[in-house]
């Protein structure tokens, strides 16, 4: 699909962009209408301020995508790939992502605030100080990922094994209730307990 034909899509309301791929394009400034995006694979294209907001993705693919300023809020995420990806401050406040996989990929800063994540996996994927506030958590996985202060208030993260992370100064309520339920690591176990105020002593031997 050329740009030409991409942008006029993104311009029409509840327009749909089904069984294509995109190369290479470089969009900036646009603003979509609601458009339904179906098996599509967008490959090294450049979103710049771009509003995405309440549109629909289903089986698509971004690799090797750079995100500048841009919103998926209210957006649903059905069945997306995020392949080395750059997306800095990437919104999703109050969308609905489900099977959604981040691979590889520079999602620091991303707000997840009050969104739905059902079968979420994120592999050797950056969310320093992402937002992960009011958010419905299901089934997720993570794996050599990096959480550095991220927010994580009133979310649940029972059940997710967070033991090949990094969570340095995560971010949680007074009573650690987000926690409850998640695996760690004896390492970061340690760490935690630093946020109490609590010093842990090595064993000294003679």
């Amino acid at each position: 699909m050329s740009g030409e034909v991409l942008l006029a899509a993104l311009k029409a309301p509840d327009a749909r962009v089904e069984n294509t791929s995109v190369s290479s394009l470089e969009l900036e400034g646009v603003s979509a209408d609601g458009t339904a995006f179906e098996n599509v694979v967008f490959r090294s294209c450049t979103f710049d301020r771009v509003n995405l907001s309440g549109c629909t993705f289903t089986d698509v693919v971004f690799s090797g995508c750079r995100f500048v300023g841009c919103d998926m809020g209210r957006c649903w995420l059905n069945r997306c790939d995020f392949r080395s990806c750059s997306a800095p401050g990437l919104t999703f406040l109050k969308g609905r992502l489900t099977g959604v996989s981040m691979t590889d990929s520079q999602m620091g800063y991303c707000d997840l605030s009050e969104a739905t994540v059902d079968r979420l996996v994120a592999r050797e994927t950056s969310l320093v100080e992402a937002n992960v506030y009011g958010t419905r958590l299901r089934r997720a996985t993570l794996e050599r990922c990096d959480l550095t202060r991220a927010t994580v208030f009133r979310s649940s993260l029972a059940g997710i094994d967070l033991s090949t992370c990094e969570i340095a100064g995560i971010r949680v309520s007074s009573d650690f209730h987000e926690l409850r339920g998640a695996t760690v690591s004896v390492e970061q176990a340690a760490q935690l307990v630093g946020l109490l105020g609590v010093k842990v002593k090595e064993d000294e031997w003679p």
